[in-house]
């Protein structure tokens, strides 16, 4: 099995919608992080340049990441400069911190 990291950088207020939307595609778990940064967009009001962003993170098998990225930029589209931005990214390995050792991930997890 082939593993994915999808990451999606979008607006704070994009963050509700994104997750329900994972939601309805039984997207087992995700991690969002607060997130600052500038690219496209930049605060220029800001004296760093840095808006607030949130950080989505969805682990999935490869098959089904561009469909899981597809969703989240389909509901996070305003046209805006400030969207954001998905990627995804082979996962070459994983660890288990509790076993210190190399895993595969539990297949139920990635649904």
């Amino acid at each position: 099995m082939e593993l994915s990291v999808v990451v999606a950088i979008i607006p704070t207020n994009q963050r509700e919608v994104v997750e329900k939307k994972l939601q309805t595609l039984n997207v087992a778990g995700i991690t969002v992080t607060r997130a600052k940064g500038y690219g496209e967009y930049t605060n220029t009001f800001a004296r760093d340049w840095l808006s607030d962003q949130a950080r989505v993170e969805v682990y999935a098998e490869s098959a089904r990441a561009d469909a899981i990225a597809q969703a989240i930029i389909e509901v996070a589209h305003t046209g805006d400069t400030s969207d954001g931005i998905v990627m995804i990214m082979q996962v070459r390995k994983a660890f288990s911190i509790r076993t210190r050792s190399e895993t595969i991930p539990n297949r139920t997890l990635l649904r």
